[in-house]
């Protein structure tokens, strides 16, 4: 991704070459588990990476409400493409993933929000959520990736 010097000194993606690489990793993603579940890359800036997931009746558990292993997929694949945008050009793999279940989401839009909170050489930290359309928190996740 070709990059600018913020007035802070810190990268900013071109705006152009994000919109490129969002829908590369859309392609790339066709056919795996990601289409499986109905994940769409929304957008991508120097901050953060936010998919969003129109939650059907499939994704819900017995009681009515998303199931946690929706939940925790969202979580994972939004940190490891937050990752794969920091490091386009490196494999990565989730090492650990903790998921914190706030307050149940119910089917409709939900809005999954990663970024990057550390990295080393071959380690990255990661963080995101997943509410509804409304605003309201249903998980809180942190991951550890490993560059391979």
């Amino acid at each position: 991704m070709t990059q600018s010097k913020l007035d802070n000194g810190q990268q900013q993606p071109n705006p152009t070459d994000v919109t490129v690489y969002l829908e590369q990793m859309e392609q790339a993603a066709q056919g795996t588990f990601w289409t499986y579940l109905g994940c769409k890359m929304e957008r991508l800036t120097d901050q953060e990476l936010v998919i969003s997931l129109d939650a059907q009746p499939h994704h819900l558990n017995v009681i009515g409400i998303v199931h946690g292993g929706v939940i925790s997929s969202l979580l994972d694949n939004a940190m490891g493409a937050a990752v794969m945008a920091l490091r386009p050009h490196e494999k990565v793999v989730t090492t650990n993933l903790n998921v914190h279940f706030v307050s149940p989401l119910k089917a409709g839009k939900l809005i999954v929000k990663a970024s990057v909170l550390h990295q080393t050489r071959k380690s990255i930290t990661a963080q995101a959520t997943v509410s509804d359309q409304e605003g309201t928190l249903g998980s809180i996740g942190t991951g550890s990736f490993r560059v391979i």
